[in-house]
């Protein structure tokens, strides 16, 4: 795998409390110099980051119900569809951990199709299950019910949690989605050698800030 197949696996993301827009101009201008897929931010920066990257080709990615998923169906739906009114073509979603750990899977799934639904053909929705809080045979079911509410991503984790992606999360969500639906790592990836071990292990998309850092190693390897 070259350099240029990997840029394009990745997110270049900043999520941080304290961004300001200057800090989101710069990753946009580093995701247009490296080429990554896309640039993941918080709603509040979506029209400028729609806007510093028009033509550009890289898409535009934010949250619903970041970081912990506690809030109601409405409320994601309700944030995901200003995202997306707002020029966001990707959305990634918390699931509400809570619920499912208490076996509530009707309203896990209802919660899923709720902004899966709202967003339409206008943006797709990576889950964020939060693996680190599950069982292997947690994180198996909410794959499952992430396939089933109509989402075209399963994401291992939101950076906010316990300790973020690794190869065995991403090995047990790949297995339990199959071979042509999305994986998404994120959480602690700052490296090239665990990008490439997650990518082994079955992550079709990397969710990182340090994009940058893992292209210059990249080089290297």
């Amino acid at each position: 795998m070259d350099a240029i197949e990997i840029n394009r696996l990745i997110d270049h993301t900043l999520l941080k409390p304290d961004a300001t827009s200057n800090d989101i101009r710069k990753i946009c201008a580093e995701a247009k110099a490296y080429g990554f897929y896309s640039v993941c931010v918080n709603t509040y920066y979506v029209p400028l980051v729609a806007y510093e990257l028009q033509g550009s080709g890289i898409k535009v990615c934010s949250i619903s119900g970041f970081p912990l998923g506690a809030v109601r169906m409405e409320v994601k739906a309700f944030e995901a569809a200003a995202a997306v009114r707002d020029g966001a073509e990707e959305i990634d979603m918390v699931m509400n951990v809570g619920a499912f750990k208490a076996g509530d899977f009707d309203a896990v799934e209802q919660d899923i199709a709720g902004v899966v639904g709202i967003c339409g053909r206008k943006a797709l929705v990576k889950i964020i299950i939060e693996a680190a809080l599950l069982t292997d045979e947690e994180k198996v079911r909410a794959c499952k019910l992430a396939q089933g509410a109509g989402a075209a991503f399963v994401k291992t984790s939101t950076g906010f949690g316990p300790p973020g992606a690794n190869p065995r999360d991403v090995a047990i969500m790949r297995r339990a989605v199959g071979p042509d639906f999305g994986v998404k790592a994120s959480a602690g990836i700052r490296t090239a050698a665990l990008t490439l071990d997650l990518i082994r292990a079955g992550a079709n998309r990397i969710g990182t800030s340090a994009g940058v850092q893992i292209m210059k190693e990249w080089k290297q390897i």
